[in-house]
């Protein structure tokens, strides 16, 4: 929960979570798993991670969705993250997925030129949709 604290945080969006650690936990350890993730540890330290989840498109099959990639502020520049792109590219690949698909906010240059450098596309044109809990509970 931490890295995910700082991702928030770095993202400029710390109060958006809201999950407990309890949540995350069961969701990725409990009885019915929705992610899995890589990480990346040093001197017993985890200090990044990959998560991601698989994604149905009923245009182009299964595919991986990243949903989170960070290496902690301190460990920046050192190629964790590659490490950790590449490792999911081979899980992708292992496990027959038609693609890997994540976002990147517009504003996160660093990032974007890291995605760049695998020649990752950039779809212009869709708009991110959702509906919080709150929402959801007025329906």
């Amino acid at each position: 929960m931490e890295l995910v604290k700082e991702l928030a945080l770095y993202e400029k969006a710390p109060e958006e979570v809201t999950v407990t650690l309890n949540e995350f936990i069961d969701a990725g350890f409990g009885e019915k798993p929705v992610w899995k993730a890589f990480v990346a540890e040093l001197d017993g330290e985890i200090v990044g991670f990959a998560v991601y989840y698989v994604r149905y498109s009923t245009w182009k099959g299964c595919r991986m969705y990243l949903e989170d990639l960070i290496v902690t502020e301190a460990h920046r520049g050192r190629k964790i993250g590659k490490l950790l792109v590449d490792r999911l590219i081979v899980e992708a690949k292992e496990l027959g997925f038609t693609g890997m698909v994540w976002q990147v906010l517009d504003w996160n240059e660093p990032a974007i030129n890291f995605y760049k450098k695998y020649e990752a596309t950039m779809e212009p044109g869709w708009l991110n949709v959702s509906l919080s809990k709150e929402q959801l509970q007025k329906f």
